[in-house]
């Protein structure tokens, strides 16, 4: 599993936050990738395959020479990524069959999920699997006819040869099955305007939920099947539902497992953060990469389950996944970078997966000494915390209360001889090669971490979070926000240059309404807004009144996409339906409201067999069926009321302030000097005011 990868092979020397166009290296091969920003296709800017960005002029030339697309997608924290390029796309033979065959088109699949959405659908519908590296061979306008992801060299010049051959003497046989498989790849992604339908119920959804829960894995949390990914959205979803309707089972289930995943391999405890999954059952031994988007959902997730449990455990998961991003994944200018690879450098000078993360019993031994024996217990440093090659992956399967017990010590002082064992752990760690960054900026998941942020600060309190949230969304208002109010997906050294897709959009919108809930200043309120139209002004499908990913402003595909399922990150239509129920509670006679039940009505027939797959829509269920409060808090002390009332979990709410009366239809005409007042509202009908925050909890459970 430890899967090698030679230092010459993906020179990256290259360490990802520095520029290829240094003098101090001279290398043989340079192509046009050169000149992009993505540290995944700077990666390939000195392999001797002729690649290219995916741009307009060059789809152009290949109409033009009738030569078929190439197009191989990846990105930088994708270990089977480095090794088809150092096995194929290196090759000197390979690549001479590349450049005379194809036009060869690299993209990073964090840039463009756009591109990506359509060819994994395509090599889903050719092979029935999908992953990355992922590699398409297509008409030159774009149309797939094959597909593929790692292959060795060998095969890969077997196909290559195959796929030329039939090109040039089966041309129109070619272009038959790719105009089949182009009209099967839009068909599977077609949603059908269903304004007839009722609103999905609660009894329904209950349902859904008990067929959901056959599939709970109850001992060890997530599901009963390997690899075992984290879904924040699913969890939190169950979170919702189960304070919302009183299910302890549920709630059970969701505690299991985020104590699991938390006191698994898959979080690290010595430096904070999740990687990105765990390859076997008991969330022991990650996919070592570390993604933005993980740590961001499971910031908020975690903060929202403190503030149910008042659990220790997910507050401090909160507290080292936020100083894990300050640490690895924070620019100066308050943006937050995409990802750490999972290969590092080993002690031979070979790359190896998960290099960085392990550690063996005799090292262990020799930095910790004396401590290592209550160490070994906690951590499992034996056969159930052991990987491979003498390698362990710290992972927990006691409580604290237990292993204290057993070694007659207290809790307290338990914590503390752990604390000050990973501290230790820690600095040794860095004395280690450290994981490739990915220095990029992606909007949506800078607008995932910023939620994780006014959520942490939200429910935790500490004021630290949430000066890191304004930064951050200062940075997007200035690097990001265009003068129109659109957005540019990246960010990278002073450029961007990809116009935004609907995921940044709904990420920001939502992002910037929860930061407006915690400070109450309109700047953000106003963006967001401003945002929401824009989105549905470039975005929209009439027809369906769902949201395509794409704007109308950008260059055509072969598709124009519809997101519709909620996969490790939410699906951006299932986001903006949220942005547009709780904008229509703050705006409601702008026709919010009626486009989120329009969307919701489109999609809830797939609840039934498919609820994990739709997380994200049933919050909407919930605000459908059950009521949604509007709190308005008003005087002088709305900010410290305001702070009050945000510190409990309130789902299905939406919080709005000011200091007088405010230019919200919700804020008119409340004030009364010398007090200051929250109005609960539903649909602007509210009850009697009240003027303080046990008193507003009260009416909620009423």
């Amino acid at each position: 599993m430890l899967k090698k990868v030679t230092v010459l092979s993906v020179l990256l020397v290259l360490t990802y936050g520095c520029t290829q166009k240094s003098n101090k290296v001279t290398h043989k091969h340079t192509n046009a990738l050169i000149d992009e920003t993505s540290p995944y296709l700077l990666q390939h800017a000195h392999n001797p395959v002729n690649w290219e960005a995916w741009k307009p002029e060059v789809l152009a030339r290949a109409k033009k020479e009738d030569k078929p697309l190439l197009i191989s997608i990846g990105y930088a924290a994708c270990h089977w990524c480095h090794v088809m390029e150092e096995e194929c796309f290196e090759d000197e033979e390979v690549a001479q069959m590349m450049n005379e065959n194809f036009i060869n088109i690299k993209i990073d699949r964090e840039e463009r999920p756009d591109v990506d959405q359509i060819y994994m659908d395509a090599i889903q519908m050719m092979s029935g699997n999908g992953g990355w590296p992922l590699n398409i061979v297509a008409l030159p306008d774009g149309r797939p006819f094959w597909g593929a992801t790692y292959v060795p060299k060998e095969n890969w010049i077997k196909s290559l040869k195959q796929l030329t051959d039939l090109y040039k003497d089966d041309k129109s046989k070619v272009v038959q099955y790719a105009s089949d498989l182009a009209n099967g790849i839009n068909a599977i992604n077609l949603v059908e305007n269903k304004s007839n339908s009722d609103i999905y119920s609660l009894d329904q959804l209950n349902a859904a939920v008990t067929n959901w829960s056959k599939h709970f894995d109850t001992y060890i949390g997530g599901y009963k099947r390997a690899p075992k990914f984290m879904m924040p959205n699913n969890w939190d979803f169950l979170l919702h539902y189960a304070t919302a309707n009183s299910k302890p089972e549920i709630m059970e289930y969701v505690d299991t497992t985020l104590t699991r995943m938390a006191y698994g391999g898959i979080y690290d405890h010595v430096g904070g953060g999740f990687s990105r999954y765990a390859v076997d059952t008991k969330w022991h031994v990650p996919h070592f990469e570390k993604m933005l988007y993980d740590n961001g959902q499971l910031t908020s997730l975690y903060a929202k389950a403190y503030a149910v449990t008042k659990n220790d455990l997910y507050k401090n998961v909160v507290e080292e996944t936020i100083n894990f991003v300050k640490e690895e994944l924070t620019d100066e200018n308050g943006g937050f970078y995409s990802s750490l690879d999972a290969d590092s450098l080993d002690e031979n000078g070979e790359l190896e997966e998960g290099a960085y993360y392990v550690w063996k019993e005799e090292e262990l031994t020799e930095i910790l000494g004396p401590g290592f024996k209550v160490f070994k217990e906690y951590y499992n440093i034996n056969s159930y915390g052991f990987w491979e090659k003498g390698n362990y992956v710290l992972i927990r399967d006691k409580s604290e209360e237990e292993i204290a017990k057993k070694h007659g010590i207290a809790v307290s002082d338990l914590k503390q001889k752990m604390g000050t064992a990973l501290y230790v752990l820690k600095e040794k760690r860095e004395e280690r090669s450290k994981p490739r960054l990915d220095d990029k900026i992606l909007t949506s998941w800078n607008g995932l971490m910023l939620k994780g942020l006014v959520d942490a600060y939200r429910y935790l309190g500490e004021k630290e979070y949430l000066d890191l949230a304004i930064k951050n969304a200062l940075f997007i208002e200035k690097e990001m926000l265009k003068n129109d109010h659109s957005l540019f997906r990246n960010h990278k050294e002073g450029e961007s240059s990809i116009n935004a897709f609907l995921e940044d959009y709904a990420t920001v919108i939502e992002a910037y309404l929860a930061l407006y809930e915690v400070t109450f200043n309109e700047k953000w309120l106003d963006h967001s807004k401003r945002l929401l139209d824009y989105t549905q002004l470039h975005f929209s499908d009439k027809e369906s009144g769902m949201f395509y990913f794409t704007s109308d402003e950008d260059e055509s595909l072969i598709r124009r996409s519809i997101e519709t399922n909620d996969n490790v990150i939410s699906a951006s239509n299932s986001i903006m339906a949220k942005n547009l129920l709780k904008f229509h509670k703050l705006f409601p006679n702008e026709g919010y409201g009626e486009t989120t039940k329009q969307m919701l009505k489109n999609i809830q027939e797939n609840f039934d067999k498919s609820a994990q797959g739709f997380a994200n829509w049933l919050h909407v269920v919930l605000y459908e069926n059950k009521n949604f409060y509007e709190i308005a808090v008003v005087g002088a002390d709305y900010k410290e009321l305001g702070k009050k009332i945000h510190s409990n979990y309130l789902p299905n709410s939406i919080l709005v302030g000011s200091e007088r009366d405010g230019s919200l239809d919700l804020l008119k005409n409340r004030f009364n000097e010398g007090e200051t007042l929250v109005y609960v509202c539903i649909e602007g009908a509210c009850k009697i005011p009240v003027n303080s925050a046990e008193e507003v909890l009260k009416q909620l459970k009423k």
